[in-house]
């Protein structure tokens, strides 16, 4: 994935699905939603223990989600993606970024063998940012 990959992902993108994202302070999944949310992106938290996030309803899982989702950012353990994976592939959501940290190459394999871009081991705010 090139840096102009990432900034066509970026500027065409409308709905971030946040997979992991956290309501507590100083988490960096929240820190990078609420910057997102302030950049004009629609957030939508997927989170099975919270009922809300930044003002938005958290769903369990991304099939819950009833609008269209143009990123999944994953926001965790890397064990725990392939599975996400997977369920991104199900509903057609076509780009999945794993934030820093999060590598996990048999779950990026199989996302850009089913056509997903992926997007691994990168900060969405961090790039967002060389955007601007």
């Amino acid at each position: 994935m090139t840096d102009e990959d990432i900034k066509r992902i970026l500027k065409e993108a409308k709905t971030i699905a946040v997979v992991g994202l956290s309501d507590k302070e100083g988490r960096p999944s929240l820190k990078v939603a609420s910057y997102l949310k302030s950049q004009g992106y629609t957030i939508i938290p997927v989170n099975p223990r919270l009922n809300e996030v930044l003002g938005e309803k958290s769903y369990p899982d991304l099939a819950s989600i009833p609008e269209k989702i143009d990123i999944i950012d994953i926001f965790r353990q890397p064990e725990d993606v392939f599975p996400i994976v997977e369920e991104a592939i199900l509903i057609g959501t076509p780009v999945i970024w794993m934030q820093e940290g999060v590598i996990n190459e048999d779950a990026a394999q199989k996302g850009k063998a089913a056509g997903l871009k992926v997007v691994m081991d990168r900060c969405m705010l961090k790039e967002h940012l060389k955007l601007k």
